[in-house]
């Protein structure tokens, strides 16, 4: 497939900080992104970046095989819906999918129209001075009704409750199977984005911590459930992402599938294996990059413990 999103040794420096350094990313066309970390990991300067909204301190940054930075032949073919979205004072949603209309030509009104309805957008109320769900809302259907080629969420979902979220999946999800595009989602609710992404980046610290389709990085790891010497035979010298014991019973997360042979060594030792979801595989990965990285500062520490 052809690269939609490519970044080349990206960094983008403050005066007191370093959002990110050196990142070098491609994502694919036509497919659905899922951009995971924690807070401050550098999603949303990444998502600036990309969208030209900022500007690299170094490196290469290429939208549809363009540089979108002032460029206005690749720059209406990218929507950028920001956690929370700036809009005139006194605009009301019609005023705002009115602007959205004008900036991107793929843009359905009928759409938003039936959106605005779903979620319940008020019409007559400014969106300054509507709920934060409500305003959420509105970045929502501008990002799926603007249909644009490359759409960026950062957080959409902010402020809306577990039924909007819903709605909001859902309707992406079918507007992309009949409008292909190519779609980045940064979120903390990982599990609950999980069906719809189809490759993750996990960033950390401004830096790529990995990236990978969904169902390659979901048979990296397994837990084992069951007695602490059964366990550590089957597991051999696989690396142990996080392990706990409750008396003689251990519950063990670790890289690596197992063999047919593992397997049937799982049912004659009375050894249970536990699927690791998307979130805990994430939190596990992240947490031991950190430990790396604390290691590499302080290999005193290391030695002391």
């Amino acid at each position: 497939m052809s690269t939609a999103i490519e970044l080349k040794r990206v960094s983008r420096r403050y005066r007191s900080a370093t959002a990110l350094q050196d990142v070098s990313l491609r994502l694919e066309k036509d497919a659905i992104h899922g951009l995971l970390g924690r807070n401050g990991a550098g999603k949303t300067t990444l998502m600036s970046i990309a969208t030209a909204q900022d500007w690299p301190s170094s490196g290469e940054v290429r939208i549809l095989g363009q540089r979108p930075h002032e460029n206005e032949q690749v720059l209406p073919k990218i929507c950028f819906v920001r956690e929370e979205q700036r809009y005139v004072d006194d605009a009301l949603a019609k005023h705002a999918f009115s602007a959205a209309a004008q900036a991107f030509p793929r843009w359905d009104a009928e759409l938003a129209a039936q959106l605005a309805r779903e979620f319940r957008v008020p019409e007559k109320t400014r969106i300054k001075k509507m709920s934060r769900g409500q305003r959420s809302a509105v970045g929502v259907i501008i990002g799926i009704a603007s249909r644009a080629e490359v759409t960026f969420f950062d957080e959409p979902y902010m402020g809306l409750d577990a039924v909007a979220r819903q709605l909001f999946y859902d309707r992406l999800l079918e507007d992309y199977a009949s409008h292909p595009r190519t779609v980045v989602i940064s979120s903390h609710l990982i599990d609950e984005i999980a069906h719809l992404i189809e490759n993750v980046v996990v960033i950390d610290q401004g830096q790529i911590l990995l990236q990978e389709p969904v169902e390659q990085l979901r048979d990296r790891a397994v837990t084992l459930v069951g007695r602490a010497d059964a366990v550590a035979e089957i597991a051999g010298t696989r690396e142990v992402l996080h392990h706990e014991a409750m008396g003689r019973i251990v519950r063990t997360t670790m890289l690596g599938a197992l063999d047919d042979s593992e397997r049937q060594a799982l049912i004659e030792r009375d050894v249970e294996i536990v699927p690791v979801s998307l979130q805990q595989l994430i939190v596990r990965l992240t947490a031991r990059e950190d430990a790396s990285n604390q290691t590499t500062l302080n290999p005193s520490q290391e030695v002391a413990r």
